[in-house]
């Protein structure tokens, strides 16, 4: 049996036949931020690359999100066959149900479906990704949605309130993937670190920011040292290197680690691919779990020179701290299933000012004693949303 399991993983082809994404319709403008809070702007445009901050209102959360990222990518076909919904999310909305089993019922897959959610910081869609491979090998039929969905939220005037952003990438894992080849060379580290954590009585995160990105760019070297040594792989086998990005800069001081021994113009690749797969990431902010998935969207919807058979290699990293480096392989006819015109959706949000932000963003969530919370003056128009919680149950409903 195992035999031919390993026989089958040979031949068969499993990886993403369809990416989406999903964001909120109002931004904050990061210069705007810093005039606010009396900080340079350049600190923030150059020191993190960042331009803008997605932000939510309350009837906005990790559900409508991956609902609204999945809505994009999924048809007919699609919801009879997935029976696999896995949500990575630090961004939990609650302690024992799901927010895949939410995400089921709006999006009407079929019933016969095991739905989970999955966490370790940044990292969990990531693991996410290997468990849909593994089912579609033993279920070369199925179709499994995996769906990375957060909310990074600091407070105001925090240290991190600069890297803050919401949003959602969803991708449909199946046999025979239009998009991308999931290669079968994942290495894996975890060290137990207390680098950025979330108690559970705590509304934000704590964070040692020094700390934390040393941990980041220690783990990549780290992990990228054991991943060419055991797949026999370096720089010049992949065409692109996508990082996770908490802000693009600290992507780019990664990926200037690994060119230290590169040829120059082995540099000069990746670095014009990585300065691609930052564009969305620039204008939405650290989406936590999906923000390597944003930055690999954004890689292969503005780049006009990867070809298939090129591979691009990945590095996942989530606090705490879990790391892995693996990679993917274009396939023909991939940009047949791309969009060439997602800065429409962006330039279509709404601005919001510094008074607006604070007012959205923190809005008091406290349930009344019964255990309800009304939200009924918030005019959302989005085709999900969360319409209140009543009696302690978050009611979502699908608008159009």
């Amino acid at each position: 049996m195992i035999r031919i399991l390993i026989e089958r993983n040979l031949i068969m082809k499993i990886g993403i036949d369809k990416i989406g994404f999903a964001m909120p319709n109002y931004y904050l403008d990061i210069r705007d931020l810093a005039a606010a809070r009396g900080i340079e702007p350049d600190k923030f445009t150059k020191g993190l690359l960042q331009l803008e901050m997605s932000i939510p209102p309350v009837s906005q959360d990790i559900v409508t999100l991956g609902a609204q990222a999945a809505y994009e990518i999924l048809d007919k076909d699609d919801l009879e066959k997935i029976d696999m919904i896995i949500v990575g999310t630090e961004s939990g909305i609650d302690q024992s149900k799901a927010s895949a089993v939410f995400i089921h019922g709006l999006l009407d897959v079929q019933p016969f479906v095991r739905a989970i959610e999955v966490k370790e910081a940044c990292y969990g869609a990531t693991a996410a990704l290997d468990f849909a491979k593994n089912h579609v090998m033993n279920n070369p039929e199925s179709k499994v949605l995996v769906i990375a969905s957060d909310i990074a939220k600091y407070g105001v005037k925090s240290s991190g309130e600069s890297t803050q952003g919401a949003g959602s990438c969803a991708m449909l894992v199946s046999s025979n993937p239009r998009i991308l080849e999931l290669n079968n060379d994942n290495v894996c580290l975890t060290r137990d670190v207390m680098d950025f954590w979330r108690p559970n009585y705590s509304h934000y995160a704590f964070v040692e920011g020094r700390f934390s990105t040393e941990q980041y760019l220690d783990c990549l070297t780290t992990t990228w040292g054991r991943f060419s040594e055991k797949s026999k792989q370096n720089l010049d086998d992949f065409s692109a290197v996508c990082l996770h990005l908490p802000y693009p800069k600290l992507g780019l001081k990664g990926l200037s680690l690994l060119l230290e021994q590169a040829e120059e113009d082995k540099k000069e690749e990746l670095l014009a691919r990585f300065n691609e797969s930052i564009l969305y990431s620039q204008r939405v902010g650290n989406i936590y779990t999906g923000s390597l998935f944003l930055g690999l969207l954004s890689l292969l919807e503005n780049n006009t020179t990867l070809e298939a058979g090129n591979k691009i290699a990945l590095y996942s990293y989530g606090s705490g701290a879990v790391a892995e480096v693996f990679s993917m392989t274009l396939v023909d006819g991939y940009r047949e299933q791309l969009r060439n015109n997602r800065f429409d959706d962006f330039d279509s949000r709404t601005r919001i000012s510094i008074d607006e932000y604070e007012k959205m963003f923190f809005r008091d969530t406290t349930v009344d004693e019964e255990g309800n919370l009304d939200i009924s003056d918030i005019q959302d128009e989005s085709r999900f949303v969360l319409e209140k919680i009543e009696n302690h149950k978050r009611v979502y409903k699908k608008q159009f």
